[in-house]
């Protein structure tokens, strides 16, 4: 796997974005880590730096566009950045949602993500190459529930289907200009936001199983990460069958985000 020097990670506050931190904490690597809980940053902050990292930890919101460009320009260059700031809420079985919580999931996962991304691409074109010809990487996380029936957490699945469309599609012209995108779609991961799930959710991974994959599949300049396998399948094939029937199919083996409301619910903030 390579090694990130200049890292900066939004929702690093827990989850998986604490995991990544964790992982890529280490003697000459320096972190910018954002987030909005300052005592769960704080916590983080201080285990990278245990672990010989320079940690410059930022309570940031990602919806504050003037702000993050800010805050990235500031950092002087990076080698990765890893947007995975997120919110979910569920509708329940009516898949209902408060005009509030489709405002502010969109505002997070989507706007949320280019606050992130288009100043963070700005930055990387203008620095100068590596041996390999890149000049930056740039992981969005969005999930599997990209693909999934979006009954019960629509603004989640429906984000999240954005934002993976949008990077994968921007990989190829970002290549040329030597950075390199990639779309982190994992299932369920064991997070803080997966806790209240009252349902089974198959193919579990722990957050540091789940930040493992995505740095390895970073590192390989993949265009798009899904994990894990089993999961993967079942997501992409619903979008090929009908969608009374997926529903019941996912429902059925225990996947239901779409029947309970429940989410995916990879990241947090």
């Amino acid at each position: 796997m390579l090694a990130f020097r200049r890292v900066l990670i939004t929702g690093a506050s827990s989850g998986i974005g604490a995991a990544l931190a964790r992982t890529l904490a280490k003697p000459g690597a320096v972190l910018h880590l954002s987030g909005r809980d300052r005592g769960r940053l704080s916590a983080v902050a201080e285990a990278c730096r245990v672990a010989g990292a320079e940690v410059a930890p930022a309570m940031l919101d990602v919806r504050d566009a003037a702000a993050m460009a800010q805050w990235i320009a500031g950092t002087g260059g990076l080698d990765l950045v890893l947007a995975n700031a997120g919110v979910s809420a569920g509708g329940g079985a009516a898949g209902w949602e408060t005009a509030a919580q489709v405002r502010g999931i969109f505002a997070t996962n989507l706007t949320g993500v280019l606050n992130t991304v288009l100043p963070a691409l700005a930055l990387m074109i203008e620095q100068p190459p590596d041996g390999r010809g890149v000049r930056g990487r740039i992981g969005v996380v969005a999930s599997l529930a990209a693909f999934a029936p979006p009954i019960g957490a629509p603004s989640y699945c429906a984000s999240k289907s954005a934002i993976d469309t949008w990077t994968v599609g921007t990989a190829w012209a970002a290549r040329r200009r030597g950075v390199y995108l990639t779309s982190l779609c994992p299932g369920f991961i064991a997070t803080p936001m997966t806790a209240s799930n009252p349902f089974p959710m198959p193919g579990m991974l722990s957050a540091d199983q789940a930040a493992t994959l995505m740095l390895r599949g970073i590192a390989r300049g993949k265009r798009r990460v899904l994990f894990p396998r089993s999961t993967r399948i079942l997501t992409q094939l619903s979008r090929f069958v009908p969608h009374s029937l997926s529903v019941a199919i996912m429902t059925r083996i225990g996947i239901k985000v779409a029947a309970e409301g429940g989410v995916f619910g990879e990241e947090a903030d």
